[in-house]
């Protein structure tokens, strides 16, 4: 299988890490010394045993949780970015509000006028497929969409970093997979930096073009892989024994991580 390169422009961000260290009271030492470097444009997908600071990683990328030690870059700036959407494991929509009005509240939030923001809303759910629910509220609407509708929220900002922590992991084996796919194809498409956190060997083999895998608390990277695979990818590939032979070199690292095999 040849690799293939994506025909757009980044419009992403660079985000590094330098020696990222956090401990909770306890003490709980979380992370312990974490180098990345995510190129703009890029999907890392980042596996590890439960528990092993995942989440306290990506929230410190957010700048929802600061390191007790190392130092985050992200494009130009360093610490608190801009131009950051997060999706969440669970939608955390408003339920006294529409699908169309959950997706403008960011907007609405820094000052966006009605019509502009209402505007930018209805397009960010189309691009997800809900352009039929813009008018439901939260309770009428299924897991998967209501996870659509997180994610059109996140993207309505046109953020340059996206940042996934297991957002579909609570849905069935078959609505993860559609919206895997669709994630997929408009990280494709726009060319966003997305940094996603997932359990899932085979949705990190299917979404990311690099794949990091992190040890049992504290975290520290035991893999930081390339995926040999085509750079668009559609649901036929999980078929492919190339596609097997890359989880089979996540699944390795996993065991390495949890300490199964030296």
């Amino acid at each position: 299988m040849q690799l293939e390169s994506t025909t757009t422009s980044p419009s992403g961000i660079r985000v590094d890490l330098r020696n990222i260290r956090r401990v909770f009271p306890g003490p709980v030492n979380a992370v312990d010394g974490v180098d990345l470097s995510i190129a703009a444009g890029e999907f890392m997908a980042l596996l590890g045993p439960s528990g092993c600071g995942k989440s306290t990683l990506l929230r410190i990328i957010a700048g929802l949780d600061q390191p007790d030690s190392g130092s985050i870059q992200a494009g130009a700036g360093t610490g608190a970015h801009r131009d950051v959407g997060y999706v969440f494991q669970d939608a955390h929509l408003l339920p006294w509000r529409t699908a169309l009005n959950n997706v403008a509240l960011p907007l609405e939030l820094v000052g966006v006028g009605r019509t502009e923001r209402l505007g930018a809303a209805g397009h960010a759910l189309e691009r997800v497929g809900l352009a039929d629910a813009m008018a439901r509220y939260p309770a009428e609407l299924s897991g998967g969409m209501r996870m659509r509708v997180s994610l059109a929220r996140a993207l309505v900002t046109n953020p340059a970093l996206l940042l996934l922590d297991e957002p579909f992991a609570a849905l069935d084996e078959i609505t993860r997979q559609e919206l895997d796919e669709h994630l997929h194809q408009l990280w494709y498409e726009r060319q966003m930096t997305v940094i996603f956190v997932t359990h899932s060997i085979i949705e990190a083999t299917f979404l990311a073009q690099r794949a990091v895998v992190l040890t049992r608390r504290p975290a520290r990277v035991v893999l930081n892989h390339t995926l040999e695979l085509p750079a668009q990818r559609s649901a036929a590939i999980r078929t492919d024994a190339q596609f097997a032979q890359q989880m089979r070199v996540l699944f390795e690292a996993l065991e390495r991580g949890e300490g199964k095999i030296p």
